[in-house]
């Protein structure tokens, strides 16, 4: 073993070599224009680069680093452009949003079974895999495609169901297999995408920039224009960071794609996951940006597996696409620099930026309390309204949940009848595994997938027609209820909509009161409720310490600490006479008095079950110097802060300030009998793995002014006329991302 490592080591070591001098060094310096940006290679390490438009001024400077490469960013699209170092580089282009090439480009790629390296249109390459259904090859084609596209392990060219449970490296990582398992086992074939900046394919990562945006367009329309690509038309799968990819590709309007299906998505980089309310996330967001980070590094030195192993092997692309690795754009360095959200780099790397200029039939699902991507994704699915072929699927539930048995056999009917073209039959081999499936993707019992309604159709159209026919939004109720036990994936009823917002909604209001109440009218009297903000009273995460890594199961670990005396505040109302359905955003309007100039907010929203128990259902945040709200976006239930550095402003001494808290969408159904509760605290305790950079310390007293003039209220967007449909409570800790605990009063009463 010990002389296999040094082997291994001694071509890792020259491969690195290989990647520092690189084939390009030895013909001399070269560059190329991307989307906004310039790239030289085969420089000199150390060397002084100037960047010259085509009048020959300079426009730029930069230094090649140890590879002998630079990146020049922000840079005008145009023609004539050179890099001046030793030596002066021939004229290139820097490439705009428009600058889509044209179909012969595309046809002129072939792609073979297995690994491939494809030139997009600035000449960088991108590795693509091309995994076939079991037992087939090429020539048994034309094959109904998908595209997942990602920046995880996603090209890695070994099989993932063969390397299931084993250690190889070259196998794609699970949170792939969505292309690279279940796919081809419903018998599409899948072209693995590899993102740029990571794993074996070229340029520098830097995530959801423009250049990586339009490289799905070309890894769309590369594909499409396959001989063994049924109808020259392609799909797109995948959940997470491979459903994400799909909405800035689908909005760059490919002609060739026929259809996206992305699961368990963000909106907003910034707003969303990164800086909830304003407030830095510094627990899951953090981690996973410097995971993404590490998987940048140059291989072998660094980087993801596959990458490694092929560097190590001798492969003369992979170690040459590593040579702009240096260049990657390091995100938490841009995150920590951008408190504010600061349009320039959030704009572009906004999913809801695209989604309006999504034209292709889309079929969507997440979970209100992802504990990854959290649930603010919904507030942006209004974009897609005026695409006629959008179905959205909301539940509660976890960041795996979007491939449960209540979606599955949907998701699979949605990519034949729009991709393949064909009456959708899920294998009878795929039936039978969906018990080890759910085993192996959540360790947690499920419901049973179901057959197609179609499997028995013969005509597509007139199946694609009943499709055409389903309820827009799909609202799955009481996800981890069903009779496969507590937890267990699977709703156990239904709402069906036609619109994203519901037009149905209607917002109730309940006033803050004395004593904790929470009370449909507004109290004459005027009052105030007290807390210390103290980041410290409570536990920073649910699943934090003991149970982390449990997201998953039917029965998580969760430490959901009740209010600590005195460092929040709580406000329940009566018990309901009858159900109340949320479905969308909501809002806490707060008259906010604090001993800070600044303060952090967090707002929970839960249900107090005639039991004694109570289950959490949503949060909401937001830094109140961050108050300042849109205009143009904003609602009486959907407060919508702009986040802007020139909005911001100190909360005035001594005086009350309305500070209107974002809740972050959901659907939940509260019974008859259960009572609405609603609480304010300092940030941090209320979710699986978000964490909270937050400006508390413990030292701040907020005060919450009570009617009267100033009179705090939750407007919730309640669906008008909607029920449970009688279906009875479900268990304690029943309901998938709902922990449940003992409720206990806060201070104030309530």
């Amino acid at each position: 073993m010990r002389i296999r490592s040094l082997v291994i080591g001694s071509v890792a070591a020259l491969a690195l070599a290989a990647v520092a001098a690189g084939p390009a060094s030895a013909a001399g310096m070269t560059a190329g224009g991307s989307i906004g940006q310039a790239y030289v290679l085969g420089a000199k390490s150390g060397q002084s680069l100037s960047l010259l438009n085509a009048r020959g001024r300079t426009v730029a400077k930069g230094k090649a680093d140890r590879f002998g490469s630079f990146i020049f960013q922000n840079i005008a699209a145009g023609s004539g452009y050179k890099v001046r170092g030793a030596s002066t580089t021939r004229p290139f282009k820097v490439l705009n949003t428009k600058s889509n090439p044209p179909a012969a480009f595309f046809r002129g790629i072939k792609l073979k079974q297995g690994l491939n390296y494809v030139k997009v249109r600035d000449g960088l390459e991108i590795a693509m895999t091309v995994r076939l259904p079991g037992g087939k090859t090429l020539a048994d084609g034309p094959f109904p495609t998908l595209i997942e596209y990602s920046g995880y392990q996603t090209a890695a060219p070994h099989d993932l169901l063969s390397a299931l449970g084993q250690n190889d490296p070259l196998a794609p990582a699970s949170s792939t297999a969505v292309g690279s398992l279940i796919a081809p086992l419903l018998k599409f074939a899948v072209v693995s995408v590899q993102m740029r900046g990571s794993g074996c394919s070229g340029g520098a990562f830097d995530l959801f920039g423009l250049p990586t945006t339009f490289d799905g367009y070309d890894a769309v329309e590369t594909v499409a224009a396959q001989s063994w690509v049924k109808g020259h038309k392609v799909g797109m799968a995948g959940i997470s960071f491979s459903g994400i990819t799909q909405l800035f590709t689908a909005g760059t309007q490919p002609p060739h794609l026929a259809a996206i299906s992305p699961m368990s998505v963000t909106d907003d980089t910034y707003t969303a996951t990164g800086y909830p309310g304003g407030i830095n996330n510094s627990g899951f967001a953090l981690s996973w940006v410097k995971e993404r980070m590490e998987d940048a590094r140059p291989a072998p030195e660094g980087g993801q597996p596959w990458a490694k192993a092929l560097v190590a092997a001798g492969d003369k692309h992979c170690i040459a696409n590593q040579k702009l690795r240096l260049q990657t754009r390091d995100a938490v360095k841009v995150i920590d620099a951008n408190p504010f959200r600061t349009p320039a780099e959030f704009d572009q790397r906004s999913p809801a930026a695209w989604m309006s200029k999504i034209k292709v039939p889309t079929f969507l699902i997440g979970q209100s309390q992802d504990e990854q991507t959290g649930g603010h994704f919904a507030d942006s699915l209004g974009q897609l309204a005026k695409n006629p072929n959008v179905w959205i699927t909301l539940q509660n539930g976890v960041h795996a949940d979007s491939l449960g048995p209540s979606t599955l056999t949907r998701w699979v009917e949605f990519l034949n009848l729009f991709v393949a073209d064909r009456i959708p039959k899920i294998p009878d081999s795929v039936l039978a595994l969906s018990d080890q499936l759910y085993t192996l993707l959540a360790d947690a019992p499920a419901a049973k997938v179901l057959q197609s309604r179609f499997a028995s159709m013969t005509n597509v159209g007139a199946a694609r027609a009943i499709f055409k026919k389903d309820p827009r939004v799909r609202l799955l109720m009481d996800n981890g209820a069903g009779p496969q036990g507590l937890g267990s994936i699977g709703a156990t009823w239904e709402l069906g909509y036609n619109a994203w917002p519901i037009r149905e909604v209607r917002p109730a209001t309940y006033f803050l009161g004395a004593d904790g109440a929470l009370i449909p009218t507004k109290p004459s009297a005027s009052g105030s409720a007290s807390y210390t903000a103290d980041p410290a009273a409570r536990p920073r995460q649910t699943l934090y310490g003991i149970g982390a890594g449990d997201d998953w199961k039917a029965q998580p670990r969760y430490h959901w600490a009740p209010l600590a005396p005195g460092k929040g505040v709580g406000f329940t109302t009566a018990a309901l006479g009858q159900d109340l359905i949320l479905a969308g955003p909501s809002s806490l309007d707060l008259y906010l008095k604090s001993s800070a100039k600044d303060t952090d907010l967090q707002v929970t929203l839960s249900e107090v079950r005639p039991d004694g128990q109570e289950t959490y259902v949503q949060n909401g945040w937001l830094r109140a110097s961050h108050r300042k709200l849109s205009a143009k976006r904003s609602t009486v239930v959907d407060p919508f802060p702009t986040h802007l550095k020139q909005d911001a402003a100190w909360l005035p001494r001594g005086a009350f300030t309305l500070v209107r808290v974002p809740i972050f969408p959901v659907a939940h159904a509260f019974r008859a009998g259960s009572k609405i509760r609603v609480t304010v605290q300092a940030a941090g305790g209320d979710r699986p793995i978000w964490r909270f950079k937050t400006v508390d310390d413990g030292s701040t007293l907020n005060t919450i002014a009570l009617g009267g003039a100033r009179a705090s209220k939750l407007v919730l967007s309640a669906v008008g006329g909607a029920t449970a449909k009688g279906t009875p409570l479900p268990a304690p800790t029943a309901l998938r991302g709902e922990p449940t605990r003992d409720y206990v009063a806060a201070s104030n009463g309530g």
